[in-house]
């Protein structure tokens, strides 16, 4: 359950990234099947040769277009193209029209709070191991929220704030305020 936490996370926070524009797919012409792929493309798509002949036209297209920018990439992009391929395929159908639900959302958000996105994004990776796996464990044992229309929302996970801190969350309206662990519980508000 984490790790498909950690992969939807992963997912949605990389899909924040500008594509080039040749990555954009406007038209729906046939596409390769597997068989049909080169076998450099076959190497570089692997992870999605289970899938590919079930793949809508579009989204082989998408995928063709990676393999030919592969070679060019630096062997970061290229370690992080094969990390997200392997997570994308481990995800069940429902998970991935979450990944789907939630990068439109973040696509909608104002730059401000894709801004603070990106931030609790980076203050996350920096925490030390343990409270990663400690923030792991704690989102894996907290129900997933639905939203207003029934649908379940993916969950995303913001680091902790600082003691004596508090730590606003975006996109989400309304925004709600986290506070670190030792803080006390907010007062009622007066009536």
């Amino acid at each position: 359950m984490a790790r498909a936490f950690l992969a939807v996370v992963s997912i949605t926070l990389s899909l924040l990234l500008p594509l080039p524009a040749n990555a954009v797919v406007s038209t729906l012409t046939q596409q390769p099947s597997w068989g049909e792929l080169t076998p450099q493309q076959k190497q570089i798509l692997a992870p999605l040769a289970g899938e590919w002949d079930k793949l809508e036209a579009w989204r082989r297209k998408k995928w063709v277009g990676i393999a030919q920018r592969y070679p060019a990439m630096k062997p970061e992009e290229q370690a992080r193209i094969q990390r997200r391929m392997k997570d994308w395929v481990k995800l069940t159908p429902e998970q991935r029209t979450a990944v789907r639900e939630q990068y439109r959302d973040v696509r909608k958000a104002t730059p401000e709070q894709k801004e603070v996105l990106k931030q609790k994004w980076q203050e996350y990776k920096e925490l030390p191991e343990d409270e990663k796996t400690r923030l792991k464990a704690q989102a894996a044992t907290k129900p997933v929220p639905k939203s207003v229309a029934g649908k379940p929302l993916a969950p995303i996970a913001l680091p902790r704030a600082a003691p004596g801190t508090a730590v606003t969350t975006a996109p989400s309206p309304p925004a709600a305020t986290l506070a670190p662990a030792s803080a006390p519980p907010p007062a009622p508000p007066a009536q």
